[in-house]
């Protein structure tokens, strides 16, 4: 009599043939996101489908953290895997290592994605926003202590206030750790009580170098800051989640630099406007009770 195999050592037979495919172990895949299930274990399960087809995938936690976008049901991606059969059940699946939108750039659908949960908490709201203190005692600064930003702040403040207290809070201004430190420095001036506003600022650069800024790390530490934020990040064409947080957007370092800190001539005009008004209330409170002392005695 032939060998009989059992159910489980034909599904492990198929799934060393699936294995030494080529083609099978190294491909890219197109299509729709649906059925789509996140598991607690940090797994992503879903079926990928077109107009005649599908097929069921999983993408594990190791390779979906690096995930910058959300994957929801409806959304066109390019996966990139491998065919394997999933022994206990005999089927076959995609196990996805990379995950691309396709059509739209996968920062740009990050940014679009945390944007719309950030407004739908409310983190843009008007009512949040913290007023700028007219002439700080103390401002910090969180940047690159050694690029030209620093340089440009300092001497924008130094120019209109010759008097003006910078505290500088280094950090890295992109790559992976830029969040971290940036998040860190907020809640670090927020612990010290030392300044009265805080400027995070960096120069201009693609979406890619900018893309600190556009961490929910940096936006939720920025809307939990009892200092004031005044975000100054890139050009004036960049925007950045942290500039719909903060409590005022500059368009560039040197631009923050001057709305945090009026020039000496205005500080005079204001100083001999209130000096103005004080003499002028001084005298009528002299001239109401001089009126009300002759009343009496006369």
């Amino acid at each position: 009599m032939q060998y009989v195999l059992s159910v489980s050592e034909i599904n492990r037979y198929i799934k060393e043939i699936v294995s030494r495919d080529l083609v099978l172990s190294n491909l890219w895949v197109k299509g729709e996101i649906s059925n789509y299930k996140y598991h607690y274990s940090g797994h992503m399960y879903f079926t990928l489908k077109d107009e005649s087809g599908l097929i069921k995938c999983v993408m594990f936690k190791t390779q979906n953290s690096s995930l910058k976008f959300t994957p929801e049901n409806g959304m066109k991606v390019i996966i990139r895997g491998y065919i394997s059969i999933y022994e206990r059940d005999g089927q076959y699946q995609l196990y996805a290592e990379e995950m691309q939108p396709d059509g739209i750039g996968n920062l740009h659908l990050a940014f679009e994605q945390l944007k719309k949960k950030l407004q739908e908490e409310g983190l843009f709201d008007q009512r949040y926003k913290k007023k700028i203190p007219y002439l700080p005692s103390a401002i910090g600064v969180v940047t690159s202590s050694t690029g030209a930003v620093i340089r440009d702040i300092i001497n924008v403040l130094g120019r209109r206030y010759t008097n003006a207290n910078i505290k500088l809070y280094p950090s890295a201004v992109q790559g992976e750790l830029a969040p971290i430190q940036i998040s860190k420095a907020i809640k670090r001036l927020n612990q010290l009580k030392c300044v009265d506003v805080i400027i995070i600022a960096r120069g201009g650069g693609s979406l890619e170098e900018l893309w600190a800024y556009n961490e929910e790390i940096v936006a939720r530490s920025i809307f939990e800051s009892q200092i004031p934020v005044i975000s100054a990040v890139g050009h004036e064409t960049d925007y950045t989640i942290a500039d719909f947080v903060a409590d005022l957007r500059a368009p560039t370092p040197s631009a923050a630099a001057e709305m945090v800190m009026p020039e000496k001539f205005e500080l005079k005009n204001r100083l001999a406007s209130m000096n103005s008004q004080l003499r002028s209330a001084l005298l009528r409170n002299l001239s109401h009770n001089r009126s009300r002392f002759d009343k009496a005695v006369g």
